[in-house]
């Protein structure tokens, strides 16, 4: 880890600020007409979501963080715990279903995630951005609405529900985007 000028802080940069880590998400360099120049930069909090508005100036110093992103592989669920094993030494972790939140119901048996991890402890996970279900249950289509286009409610293998085509039935495969929850397209 090194101490790096409050104005070389730039997007992407994982760092530590106040005792916890932070993801550099915006930077604008200001030159105010009166005083010095700073760094006006949005950072993200990887533990909790928080957002932070901070000024970094040129005598501030930050410790930029290495963040490590690891293959995992989604073994099973167990309570509200995750058992995932990593792909390059087969160590398994446990995670709480609350870390992963609502996307946790797009886990599938032997799917591949990156996890992030600082000092060996995970601070983040990012799922595949699309995943193909089935659709176990799907409305009728009501005659007459083929006027404006129209879609209806579908439920899926892993019991989400979304909308779709309404030429999409029960049974058929379809691809999900993991990070909207919607519909993509019919699954080949």
């Amino acid at each position: 880890m090194a101490k790096i000028n409050g104005n070389d802080v730039r997007p992407g940069m994982v760092i530590e600020y106040e005792g916890a880590l932070w993801a550099v998400v915006k930077t604008t360099a200001v030159k105010p007409g009166k005083g010095p120049a700073y760094n006006q930069v949005e950072l993200k909090n990887l533990i909790d979501g928080r957002k932070l508005n901070s000024r970094f100036g040129s005598d501030t110093r930050v410790e930029e963080t290495h963040v490590e992103r690891r293959a995992f592989q989604f073994l099973y669920r167990q309570g509200e715990q995750l058992v995932f094993m990593d792909t390059a030494n087969y160590d398994q972790i446990e995670l709480n279903e609350e870390f992963v939140g609502e996307r946790a119901a797009f886990l599938q048996d032997g799917m591949t995630v990156n996890v992030q991890m600082h000092e060996n402890r995970p601070i983040g996970i990012k799922l595949p951005d699309q995943v193909v279900l089935e659709v176990v249950e799907a409305d009728a289509v009501l005659k007459g609405q083929t006027a404006a286009p129209s879609y209806k409610s579908a439920k899926l293998e892993n019991g989400l529900r979304l909308m779709v085509p309404p030429f999409i039935s029960a049974g058929e495969k379809v691809v999900v985007d993991t990070n909207e929850v919607s519909y993509v397209r019919r699954a080949e």
